[in-house]
């Protein structure tokens, strides 16, 4: 019997979340997806610090927003030697409500990997799922720019991002679970809020089901997993990025995996339609205390850490 990862493999497109290079040849996935965080991690390991040593002996005299694209460029380039798809790269967060400056940003990571003969098929800017961002994707995919919106928690903001016809979006699952365990305290039920009924997985299904049933082509990719019965639950959607750990734990089980999505299942019983507009959008996304708490939170967090690379850029070209 196959293991649970080549099952995944059937129904869905595996992505890598991490920018550790040898899970990537170990495991063979499609795409791989980075961000500040995971950057930061990598290139504080011996085995990836070289590739910061020689972006700065090749660029000593750029500014600090240059060197660190070029250091996300060089991550993505070696990335993208190993999976046969696409690499997500992820604008500075601290540009997260400015939909101009993030258009300029992810101009400059594209001109930078068009520089190093990458395709531009092969990348994916991503984005925070805030409206300006929404916005700035809108006008990078008319441009014909590929984007990934992330950090995203709820159907208002996945209906804003149909409406800009980005090419990817990234429902975070396991964040949406931490807020519901978080709120429940006590008087959660981690049987009861397993597998289907986990609330970040309903949160996904509904996305998945909302955009099949009325023919939207963006891509779904289930994010920020906490455990493998939430990979399992979502088995049939469009992409799943999913870390290291629980690659291997994929990769070690070898009972049965069935789909769980399916988009013919969503059209034979399609939800209403939903009107999306910028009032609607922040009213909307407003009522819904966990997704705007998290998607703060997420913003914050990726800042802290592009302000910790920005240091440890600094500190390394002395």
């Amino acid at each position: 019997m196959q293991n649970q990862l080549d099952s995944l493999r059937q129904y869905t497109t595996v992505v890598a979340d991490t920018g550790d290079f040898e899970t990537m040849r170990e495991h063979r996935p499609t795409d791989a997806t980075t961000n500040p965080s995971l950057i930061l991690k990598a290139v504080q390991k011996d085995a990836y610090r070289h590739l910061l040593d020689r972006v700065l002996a090749d660029h000593a005299g750029a500014p600090l927003g240059e060197i660190v694209d070029r250091l996300l460029i060089a991550f993505g380039k070696e990335i993208l030697a190993i999976v046969p798809g696409r690499v997500s790269t992820e604008v500075d967060a601290r540009l997260s409500f400015d939909t101009q400056a993030t258009i300029a940003r992810a101009h400059q990571i594209m001109g930078l990997y068009r520089a190093a003969g990458i395709a531009r098929e092969r990348i994916l800017i991503k984005i925070a799922s805030t409206w300006e961002g929404i916005q700035a994707a809108k006008a990078l995919q008319a441009e014909g720019i590929a984007c990934n919106l992330t950090l995203l928690f709820s159907l208002p903001q996945a209906l804003a991002c149909a409406q800009a016809r980005v090419q990817l979006i990234s429902p975070f699952v396991g964040r949406i679970y931490d807020w519901h365990k978080k709120a429940a305290g006590g008087q959660w039920d981690e049987a009861a809020n397993a597998g289907v009924n986990d609330p970040g997985v309903q949160s996904v299904k509904r996305i998945y089901d909302y955009y099949k049933a009325h023919g939207i082509a963006t891509e779904v990719m289930g994010a920020s997993f906490r455990n493998l019965g939430q990979i399992q639950a979502l088995a049939g959607c469009d992409l799943l990025t999913i870390s290291p750990e629980l690659l291997a734990q994929l990769a070690a089980t070898r009972e049965p995996l069935e789909r769980q999505l399916d988009a013919q299942d969503a059209m034979n019983s399609p939800p209403p339609q939903l009107e999306s507009n910028e009032l609607a959008f922040r009213y909307e996304l407003n009522e819904d205390a966990m997704a705007t708490e998290k998607l703060a939170e997420g913003i914050r967090v990726f800042i802290a850490d592009a302000i910790k690379l920005d240091k440890l850029v600094e500190q390394a070209r002395g």
